[in-house]
């Protein structure tokens, strides 16, 4: 299918990671809804349709999505980074109810569509703090892999119907939600040597990984847990 006919729903698309998504899709003439508490910039807000949603509220805004949905991408998330003794349950719920069951109200949603299409895809966004282990990130690599397991067992279950799901683990990427972690030369400098390729990532990065996996190009690929973090998961120069 050509992407000119395709329609694609990325919730969290008007910054950071969501916002690239966006951007790449549209220069493949993809028609794009986008979901999110704030209404595009004037770069995007003629390009996309807007769907105001608070992924925290129950709402039935995703109500009228179009009957067929070729793509869905999940981008809220959060990085509370705190030591485990600071960290209180409630910590936890929060980054459990923004990952996990703000992605599982979405989905729901839109899983009629998504079936409808015949083959459609969707991407949801881990860490590479999941497979690592990172100090101070037990809340957010508590709820991202809750997210993995999600993406996993809805891979298995909707094989058959023709949805593809997989999960995109990044590192540290430069986005409004990290401006805290690179907010100095010297932070980016030691983000940039932790890195074995040299560099921390760049919201184009993760969003060129994303087209892919919604594109008929990976359309043997579901399941997944692609790491796009600068080798930061698997290797260790010498």
């Amino acid at each position: 299918m050509a992407d000119s006919d395709k329609t694609i729903l990325v919730v969290g698309g008007t910054s950071g990671i969501g916002r690239a998504v966006v951007r790449n899709l549209l220069e493949k003439n993809v028609r794009v809804l986008v979901a999110a508490r704030n209404a595009p910039d004037d770069d995007l807000a003629d390009r996309v349709e807007y769907i105001s949603l608070d992924v925290l509220e129950p709402s039935d805004s995703l109500a009228g999505l179009p009957d067929t949905l070729h793509g869905l991408v999940y981008c809220p998330g959060s990085i509370n980074l705190k030591p485990f003794t600071a960290l209180k349950p409630d910590d936890f719920l929060a980054d459990f109810e923004l990952n996990v069951l703000g992605a599982v109200r979405v989905i729901k949603a839109a899983l009629k569509p998504l079936r409808a299409a015949k083959g459609a895809s969707v991407v949801l966004y881990s860490t590479v703090a999941v497979q690592l282990g990172l100090n101070y990130h037990a809340s957010v690599a508590t709820a991202k892999g809750a997210l993995e397991g999600l993406g996993r067992s809805l891979a298995a279950e909707l094989a058959s119907k023709q949805v593809r799901v997989n999960v995109i683990a990044p590192s540290l990427t430069d986005t409004p939600l990290a401006k805290g972690l690179l907010g100095t030369d010297e932070k980016k400098e030691a983000s940039r040597q932790r890195h074995p390729i040299g560099r921390y990532g760049e919201p184009e990065d993760i969003a060129r990984a994303t087209v892919f996996l919604l594109s008929d190009d990976s359309s043997w690929i579901t399941g997944q847990v692609l790491h796009v973090d600068g080798g930061l998961s698997t290797l260790k120069p010498l």
